[in-house]
């Protein structure tokens, strides 16, 4: 009796243990055939036979009948393709957005060009160059025109967009922009300016005469001043004061002339400008300051009122 039922349990075993394996292998792409005969013995043998079918032989099919045959229900799936490789803050981004916010404007960096090497525009040879003291010299002056084409150069309208707007509503070129437009017309060393005279310091104030030479001759000398508030600040007083010599004598050549004709001054002030009230941090007083027409950026110890 006892016997019996170990005989029983141990095949009860078997086929549950050949069951889970059947059911494993089945859920499995590549499927496997079981024989029938190795579970319909499994109660009476200890052990059971399995058996694989052999593979179906494959034809070839002509070209007629594959064009018939229907096609799979199923669609093959797709070619998986490796995505490209990408910098996660890469500067070349497909976004227009990220590409107008990186984009750097052509127009802050200056193109240089020049006409001082024209026929006729260049600088005689040096032993022609006449040793001249210019602290005392007006050797040269209007002793010939400037060529065609320098005079297109330094007489070429202003533009607009290159002036600037001090607080009380003066209008103005930077200094550097007259710089580049005497390398333009005559080119790097084609001219100088030389000091008339020693600088003359004041309480706030420091002030030098310059000349302006072109090419071995003197073409204009003026003025420049600046103010400081500091024994500090006198070094770069003194350098500003050269920077608005230059921008004066620069008049007697035209360049930037506009800046000198009330006409013009009216139509830019109405134009482009715009008047802002503001408040100063501490004193609370209010008063006006100008900027340029869109771009109001009032900074400390000021702020925009109404």
């Amino acid at each position: 009796m006892n016997a019996s039922r170990r005989a029983l349990t141990q095949g009860q075993r078997q086929i549950r243990c050949q069951t889970r394996v059947a059911t494993r292998h089945l859920n499995t792409p590549s499927t496997r055939f079981w024989s029938a005969s190795a579970t319909s013995g499994a109660s009476s043998s200890s052990s059971s036979s399995k058996s694989v079918p052999p593979t179906p032989k494959v034809t070839a099919l002509p070209d007629d009948a594959a064009a018939s045959k229907p096609a799979s229900s199923k669609p093959a799936p797709p070619n998986k393709q490796a995505k490209p490789f990408s910098k996660p803050y890469s500067t070349t981004s497909s976004s227009s957005s990220s590409k107008a916010s990186a984009a750097i404007p052509t127009d802050l960096f200056y193109q240089p060009t020049t006409v001082a090497h024209d026929e006729g525009a260049g600088a005689s040879d040096d032993a022609a160059i006449p040793a001249v003291d210019w602290s005392s010299s007006f050797h040269g002056i209007a002793s010939r025109p400037v060529t065609q084409r320098q005079f297109g150069a330094l007489m070429r309208p202003l533009d607009v967009d290159d002036i600037e707007v001090k607080p009380d509503g003066i209008i103005y070129l930077p200094e550097i922009r007259y710089r580049r437009r005497l390398n333009e017309a005559f080119g790097p060393m084609g001219w100088g300016l030389i000091p008339k005279g020693e600088a003359v310091v004041g309480d706030s104030i420091v002030t030098r005469e310059y000349a302006l030479i072109v090419d071995g001759r003197f073409v204009s000398q003026a003025q420049g001043e600046n103010s400081y508030f500091g024994a500090d600040q006198l070094p770069s007083a003194v350098e500003g004061c050269k920077s608005n010599a230059l921008m004066r004598c620069c008049k007697d050549l035209g360049i930037a002339s506009e800046l000198w004709d009330p006409s013009f001054v009216r139509w830019f002030k109405k134009n482009r400008m715009e008047e802002v009230w503001v408040e100063h941090a501490t004193t609370k007083k209010k008063r006006t300051l100008w900027y340029r027409k869109g771009a109001v950026e009032v900074a400390y110890p000021y702020r925009q009122t109404k």
